[in-house]
């Protein structure tokens, strides 16, 4: 089998990759919603895939991996990787996670980070009331993670929340930073005190919380927070679309809190974990398999944490129902240190319906599906409707 041609379309709001090869089997993959600038990235690959052999995967990934880089620009290596994979698991008839070593659990447990009720304000009013709307929500989620702080318009709608003035940046993803004020940390912990009075012990709250906190402010603020025995606390210092690490502060953070601090949405490679993992600078990492190079690259990262007592709880909010097959897939087979990975959806509505194979979530848990291939297929009869006029061909 050899690779013939690598497409990409945009359907909807997300990049979407096809793999194609002479024996008429194609490998799908979503990268994460509205990089839509990242197509003519993707394809600048073409060349340097056609006349390989699919299922030789990392054989493969070792002429293109050195091309990625952080978040976003990893994402063209990681969804040719997830198709890669996807291509492999159809030509051998087996889903992928056996591909990668089978799995260890029948069913996946996800959280919510993903579905979202428009916020009526920032107040700990507005927290408590967000909750209890997600609480309501059908697939019985048992974790929560809610974005606050510098990862929400807290920074802008909150009166002197912060010593700073937020960024003029138009991109998601704009390091706004500064020290917080007393003000600020207490409104804060006054939200959180307001969740957590909604969910009880019944569930699990995890906070979105920068990156865009100093040190001593974040060590101030997980002190605060230690008496909600939350699950995480997420990106304080580094995070999304921060293209660096800063393993060493973290560890400062970290050896002060009894609160579990995670970061690594933005990580690209094995290697970029490699201080955070090794001087355990974290207790809690979340590759993202879009942007971390590939759901190969997240079990890795996933088993080298486990043998230094830190546990994962892998990053997805937008990567597409394409992306939620390829979670439930590598999720299955990662040992005993996985909490749970953040719930991703399909963005429109519709995708729901131009797919096959699609899990249910139930209980806050998904049922691992054998299906061959990822298990969540796109079907071209459905879904070319949605496709523009620049890739009318992309499934001829």
């Amino acid at each position: 089998m050899k690779i013939v041609d690598l497409k990409c379309a945009i359907i909807g709001k997300s990049p979407i990759v096809r793999i194609v090869t002479d024996e008429g089997i194609s490998g799908y993959a979503q990268a994460e919603t509205w990089k839509t600038y990242l197509k003519p990235h993707i394809l600048a690959f073409r060349d340097a895939l056609i006349g390989e052999d699919p299922t030789l995967v990392e054989r493969v990934m070792l002429k293109i991996r050195q091309r990625g880089g952080f978040k976003p620009w990893g994402t063209a290596v990681s969804v040719i990787e997830m198709a890669l994979w996807d291509l492999a698991g159809k030509a051998a008839g087996l889903p992928v996670h056996k591909l990668l070593g089978g799995k260890v659990r029948d069913k996946v447990r996800v959280y919510n980070g993903s579905v979202r009720f428009p916020m009526s304000g920032y107040r700990p009013e507005d927290y408590a009331d967000d909750m209890k709307k997600m609480m309501d929500l059908p697939q019985g989620f048992t974790i929560f993670k809610q974005p606050i702080g510098f990862h929400s318009a807290m920074k802008r709608e909150v009166p002197d929340f912060y010593y700073g003035e937020p960024s003029a940046s138009p991109f998601h993803g704009a390091l706004d930073r500064g020290p917080v004020t007393e003000k600020g940390l207490r409104h804060f912990v006054d939200c959180v005190a307001a969740m957590k009075e909604v969910t009880g012990d019944k569930v699990g709250l995890a906070l979105d919380c920068g990156p865009g906190w100093m040190l001593g402010d974040a060590i101030r603020l997980a002190r605060m927070l230690e008496p909600f025995n939350l699950m995480w606390i997420e990106d304080l210092l580094t995070g999304d679309y921060t293209p660096w690490v800063n393993a060493g502060i973290y560890r400062e953070l970290t050896r002060t809190s009894t609160t579990p601090i995670h970061t690594g949405e933005q990580i690209y490679l094995r290697q970029n974990f490699k201080e955070l993992i090794e001087t355990q600078a974290v207790h809690v990492v979340g590759p993202d398999p879009a942007d971390v190079g590939g759901i190969a690259e997240l079990k890795w990262i996933a088993e080298y944490a486990d043998l230094h007592g830190i546990t994962m709880a892998p990053h997805g909010t937008a990567n597409g129902v394409l992306g939620l097959g390829a979670l439930v897939q590598v999720s299955a087979t990662l040992p005993n240190n996985f909490i749970a990975f953040e719930y991703t959806h399909g963005d429109p509505d519709w995708w729901n319906d131009i797919v096959d194979g699609l899990p249910p979530v139930e209980n806050g848990m998904i049922t691992v599906p054998d299906r061959p291939g990822m298990g969540v297929d796109i079907v071209p009869e459905r879904a070319q409707r949605y496709l523009g006029p620049e890739d009318q061909d992309f499934f001829r």
